[in-house]
């Protein structure tokens, strides 16, 4: 277990805190976006970010760095968040979000925006993509790791499958997959549009190590990924736990912020809860 001094533990919470409000801000003013899944994943992307990636925000293109990939690219604006806090480009630029010319649109571009490592948007193809990459590491002779975090209603795409199936047959070590398994898509519960459990018991069959967190536990987040890194003759997919909408009271749990922007009286609302929270 990797021994995380709290100091470090409540300042992660507080970056994630600035993180959250900085997604509703921007989706109510561009009046799009995807709030739910974007808060879901925000603490997974704090703790990446600020702890765990080798990368440099000055040279985005650093030929040794660590890769991320937003497989689900829909949270377009928790990664935005999440690079603009960590210094690969000034933070007024979120509030352009969505807007005609701005560098950050609904889904990320990596030939626009400094530090996106893969252009995302249709669900399952993220996961090969990261796959690719971690090959190639393996092919050049580089230590970096790459990261995917993947959406459970996209774990209903075969190509997830077939990504799996093929990242096991050929001990693809040096990527690590986080499911941010927060229940919820667009039209309502995973469970009744697409049954995806048990969710373990597929990712075993197909060959992988799998570990279960809380998504929102700071130290379960930073611990699983070194459990992850100790394991070196399977992959490991990291099965995290996360409520939709999460830090927002009226969006925890629904399908109906999915999509959605909130009018100014719900933004403040939002804003008041997340910096209130503990």
């Amino acid at each position: 277990m990797k021994i995380v001094e709290e100091k470090i533990i409540d300042d992660l919470k507080e970056k994630a805190k600035i993180i959250r409000c900085h997604i509703v801000e921007m989706i109510y003013r561009a009046q799009v976006g995807h709030p739910g899944g974007s808060l879901s994943a925000a603490d997974i992307l704090t703790a990446l970010y600020f702890y765990i990636l080798s990368i440099d925000p000055k040279n985005p293109d650093w030929e040794d760095r660590d890769r991320f990939v937003l497989s689900k690219g829909h949270a377009a604006t928790a990664l935005y968040s999440t690079l603009a806090e960590r210094g690969f480009f000034p933070t007024d630029l979120l509030f352009t979000f969505g807007q005609i010319g701005s560098l950050l649109q609904v889904h990320p571009d990596k030939n626009k925006v400094p530090g996106i490592d893969a252009s995302t948007g249709a669900l399952g193809q993220g996961l090969s993509i990261a796959l690719g990459m971690a090959l190639g590491a393996r092919v050049d002779g580089k230590k970096y790791w790459v990261y995917a975090l993947i959406g459970d209603g996209e774990i209903q795409e075969g190509q997830i499958w077939e990504a799996a199936m093929c990242t096991a047959h050929y001990k693809v070590t040096n990527l690590i997959t986080i499911l941010d398994y927060n229940k919820v898509q667009l039209m309502g519960p995973v469970s009744k549009i697409m049954e995806v459990s048990p969710v373990k018991d597929k990712w075993l069959s197909f060959g992988w190590n799998v570990i279960e967190i809380d998504g929102h536990d700071m130290k379960q987040i930073i611990n699983s990924i070194y459990e992850a890194k100790r394991v070196k003759q399977k992959p490991t997919i990291i099965i995290a736990h996360t409520i939709k909408g999460k830090g927002i009271s009226y969006m925890e749990g629904t399908h109906e912020w999915h999509g959605k922007a909130p009018c100014k009286e719900e933004l403040e609302i939002a804003i008041k809860e997340l910096t209130n929270s503990v």
